[in-house]
């Protein structure tokens, strides 16, 4: 879709697997089971960072690239 003009973003704990697929905008999700978001928190703070993986996802869709990109929500994963 991006070749065709439509900027898209996958979000995923795989980064690697993501790149070799060819996605060129990817955000760095919670985990392999549940990559918007981290069941292990509570709801409230899962909530909270469930919208904050979505909305980096939705300011990355606005990002001029010129290659494949990673993009990170926080370093902690909000663990």
């Amino acid at each position: 879709m991006d070749r065709s003009g439509i900027p898209t973003v996958h979000i995923n704990a795989f980064t690697s697997i993501a790149q070799s697929v060819g996605a060129n905008r990817i955000v760095f999700g919670g985990d392999f089971t549940a990559p918007t978001g981290n069941p292990d928190l509570p709801l409230e703070r899962e909530k909270a960072y469930r919208r904050k993986i979505i909305d980096k996802a939705l300011e990355v869709l606005q990002v001029e690239i010129e290659s494949p990109a990673v993009f990170t929500v926080d370093e902690s994963k909000e663990g």
